[in-house]
């Protein structure tokens, strides 16, 4: 087994698994305080559309990783849903229009187009995790197993991109990866004490339209 078959094995174990501990935390809970909706409509657009780019190249383990994420994914985003009292069509059908745009510049435009799209959400996903570990009262809802894993997938994805020459890849989670230890050096200091900025008058309802996040295991 080659390196790059080791890398890439390794992050679709780890990009399967990485949500996990959310959803069993949030089945057993219902405890959606710290979670951000936008998170999780954003990792459904991205677990789509990198299933497609995983097939376009020629990849199984990216294929492989963000497909079986979709089964941690979708039920993530019912119960938080259910949680919200929002109808889970109307939740969904903006990622499923989003992934749809990314495949379209994917197969039209090539791989380094696609990567510089994928920045976009891929900043999302993690940036809406920001804004809640920033305003929410509290982040007992987030788990840091899955903080630590988001992490670890990405760093593991960025060094399997330089080595296959994926540039799409490589273009896409080069700026991810800085949000994300943001968000793992943020969530230590609220845990430690620090307090929230920017504080909504009301918690009744989290982020617009879009989303991740994660549950303390």
């Amino acid at each position: 087994m080659t390196l790059v078959e080791i890398l890439g094995w390794t992050a679709t174990v780890v990009g399967t698994v990485l949500a996990m501990p959310q959803l069993v935390r949030l089945a057993r809970t219902r405890n959606i305080e710290g979670l951000s909706l936008v998170g999780w409509q954003t990792a459904l657009v991205l677990n789509i559309a990198w299933t497609v780019h995983g097939i376009t190249i020629g990849q199984l383990p990216q294929i492989l990783s963000s497909s079986l994420a979709l089964f941690t994914t979708v039920p993530i985003l019912v119960l938080m849903s259910r949680e919200l009292g929002r109808r889970i069509l109307p939740t969904v059908a903006p990622s499923l229009v989003i992934a749809a745009v990314m495949i379209s510049v994917d197969l039209g435009l090539g791989s380094a187009a696609y990567g510089i799209v994928a920045i976009f959400p891929g900043i999302a996903i993690t940036a809406a995790q920001s804004v809640e570990l920033v305003r929410a009262d509290h982040v007992r809802g987030v788990s840091p197993v899955s903080l630590s894993l988001g992490f670890l997938n990405l760093t593991l994805w960025g060094v399997w991109a330089l080595l296959v020459n994926d540039s799409g890849t490589m273009i896409a989670i080069s700026t991810t990866w800085f949000v994300a230890v943001f968000n793992i050096s943020w969530y230590v200091a609220r845990r430690f004490g620090l307090r929230p900025f920017f504080v909504r008058t009301s918690q009744a309802e989290p982020e617009p339209v879009l989303v991740a996040a994660c549950q303390e295991a």
